[in-house]
């Protein structure tokens, strides 16, 4: 027989194989992600939020960072990457203080990774405001300062905002990505770490088709 008899068979099944895949891995409501009801206003009017909850004593949170640092370079100009400390227990705080403290210093965009690495890689501990400020005094940032930030009632008021913020949300355990302000999904949720960022992709472009961006 001629190739062009099997060439319209093979277009059929490479097609059936592609929808059966999409199907396969289509993100699944109350599986791979939840519902937030009732929906919360977001940060980001305009936009659609992508709400990363996180706290740098967490692991997964720690493993997901790179892969979540590439994903987010990626995201479309209407959609933004919003970074919330959780706060699930009063140990949690230091470290919550220490993100707003470095922060309000400008120094998250430099220091964010190497406080993750400071913790999981050169076995940190930071209990304590003071441990955070001279660890942070290593990396060239101004002591005084940074010590100044964690005693203002700026980074007082959003660490306490952070708790209130995921008590709002019911977290159960970080990290999570909350879409929109309307679902919540996790690596847990998701089966891994690519897994929860397909699943935010998912969720993000239903958003932008809803919105009409």
């Amino acid at each position: 027989m001629s190739h062009s008899f099997f060439r319209p068979l093979i277009i059929l099944f490479l097609t059936v194989s592609a929808a059966l895949s999409l199907t396969a891995h289509a993100a699944q409501l109350g599986k791979d992600y939840i519902e937030i009801k009732p929906a919360r206003a977001t940060a980001a009017p305009g936009k659609v939020e992508v709400l990363e909850f996180f706290w740098y004593g967490c692991p997964h949170c720690y493993q997901l960072e790179p892969e979540l640092l590439v994903w987010s370079k990626k995201l479309p100009r209407n959609v933004v990457l919003v970074r919330q400390p959780a706060v699930l227990g009063e140990s949690w705080m230091t470290l919550t203080q220490a993100y707003y403290a470095l922060d309000s210093v400008g120094e998250i965009p430099r220091l964010h990774g190497s406080l993750f690495n400071a913790l999981h890689n050169e076995g940190r501990r930071f209990n304590s405001p003071e441990s955070v400020v001279t660890w942070a005094a290593t990396q060239g940032v101004n002591p005084d300062k940074l010590k100044a930030a964690f005693q203002s009632f700026g980074v007082y008021t959003k660490a306490n905002r952070a708790k209130q913020i995921s008590q709002e949300y019911r977290l159960e355990g970080v990290p999570a990505l909350i879409i929109n302000g309307k679902y919540l999904t996790s690596p847990s949720m998701a089966g891994s770490y690519a897994g929860v960022l397909r699943v935010a992709d998912e969720l993000i472009a239903q958003e932008l088709k809803k919105s009409g961006k």
